[in-house]
């Protein structure tokens, strides 16, 4: 094992719905969230929070996750639907972002364009929500994950490079999905170069070998790694009226995850990587983090 790699391995999401309901991690006698993420965090050392994107948090929720969690205990924070140009559900936003919608804007379920006011203020306080975590020691990257729509143009260029000064001293971690990005080899170059430049860090993934579906290799851009796992279910990558859980339901071989075990020990020159499955179907995703972690800590 590269001497000095902390390898952070771990779920997207701990409350998922169809994990919680299986019976097949968590105990049946843990019956609240304070319970599940306390025994979520004794099996594993980082957890990505999904929440985040539908809503902007609590200081108080931060505070308390902080609070239940061991003192290595690592939080990747998906970063707000609305700071990712995806629409935001207006019956979720706090009132101090309802009121400055206009009346039509108030008459949808989602907000679209908001104004510069509403973006400025929304990146303040997701910012500000995650002192806690902050604070001890326990925040981990921001994961800025855009929409498909989400094209490689000079202006969303310009968008990307503005994150850091929107939050100041954070690890900021960019998830293309629109191949526009990466889809020849000067392209991947010039997008990773520029990530690098203004200290960013790509997120890798592991995905189905569609069309659709970003390539899958290993990167980095910075001192650290950030590689998501999304499956690779082909047949429901892009179907329509599916839940994410069937979206994503697929098992990872032994000898899949040994690929991709064998490529991340080889990464040369980071702290620390970080290492989450999206395949969040029932167990799914605790089973394959849990044989990744364990592949990831053999010696050499």
């Amino acid at each position: 094992m590269p001497s000095g790699i902390q390898y952070l391995v771990g779920t997207a999401s701990w409350t998922d719905p169809t994990l919680v309901n299986s019976d097949t991690f968590y105990p049946s006698s843990l019956k609240t969230a304070e319970d599940r993420l306390r025994f979520y965090a004794s099996q594993f050392n980082v957890v990505e929070v999904d929440a985040s994107y539908y809503t902007l948090l609590s200081e108080r929720n931060a505070r308390l996750w902080a609070e239940r969690t061991p003192p290595e205990f690592v939080f990747d924070i998906k970063a707000f639907a609305m700071l990712t140009q995806h629409p935001a559900e207006v019956a979720r936003l706090p009132l101090n972002l309802r009121e400055m919608l206009t009346e039509k804007q108030r008459a949808e379920a989602r907000v679209r364009y908001p104004s510069k006011q509403m973006l400025d203020t929304a990146f303040s306080m997701f910012h500000g929500s995650l002192a806690p975590l902050r604070e001890a020691g326990k925040l981990g990257m921001l994961l800025f994950q855009f929409p498909p729509y989400f094209t490689r143009k000079a202006s969303n260029f310009e968008y990307i490079a503005s994150l850091p000064s929107r939050l100041p001293g954070d690890s900021i971690a960019v998830e293309f999905r629109h191949r526009s990005w990466l889809a020849e080899e000067r392209q991947k170059r010039e997008t990773i170069d520029f990530l690098r430049a203004n200290g960013l860090y790509y997120v890798c993934v592991d995905a189905p070998e569609v069309s659709t579906a970003i390539p899958s290799f290993l990167e980095v851009s910075g001192p650290e790694a950030y590689i998501r796992f999304h499956g690779r279910n082909r047949e429901n990558w892009n179907a329509r009226n599916i839940s994410a859980a069937e979206r994503y339901k697929y098992l990872y071989s032994e000898r899949e995850l040994a690929e991709w075990a064998d490529k991340i020990r080889k990464i040369g020159g980071i702290s620390r990587a970080h290492v989450i499955f999206n395949n969040c179907y029932r167990n799914f995703g605790i089973m394959n983090a849990t044989t990744m972690r364990a592949m990831l800590a053999r010696p050499d």
